[in-house]
């Protein structure tokens, strides 16, 4: 099970970099297209996209975590964290991208929401093994 949850969440990461790319060139999707038919699409695919890249890494690093300010941190998460950090803060030198703090915020808000996903999940299939 961890190698296909490994293999979806680089094949996921791939499909991010794609769409990364695609925006900073300039070029079109249609992935582009149903994310402006859809009110604050922009947000919600950066808050999916980065979310679902978090619990899939977070299941890759096998739920390795860290202390900080007595709070247990997924270093995937912490990952994900670092990746969006820099592509978010790379638009503002590249003149096809606008840099967005609420985009950023959008991003922090996935990889939050679904690291506390990763943990309830981690934490059924603990009392299934039990």
């Amino acid at each position: 099970m961890h190698k296909l949850i490994s293999s979806l969440s680089v094949a996921f990461l791939g499909f991010i970099a794609w769409v990364i790319y695609l925006a900073n060139t300039g070029q079109n999707s249609i992935f582009f297209e149903l994310v402006r038919s859809i009110p604050y699409g922009d947000k919600v695919g950066h808050f999916c996209l980065f979310g679902l890249l978090t619990l899939g890494i977070n299941f890759v690093f096998k739920l390795k975590s860290y202390s900080l300010i007595s709070c247990n941190i997924y270093v995937g998460s912490t990952v994900v964290f670092l990746l969006a950090l820099v592509e978010e803060l790379s638009q503002y030198y590249i003149p096809n991208r606008t840099l967005d703090a609420f985009d950023l915020l959008a991003d922090i808000l996935g990889i939050i929401t679904f690291s506390l996903f990763t943990k309830l999940i981690s934490k059924s299939s603990h009392n299934v093994n039990d």
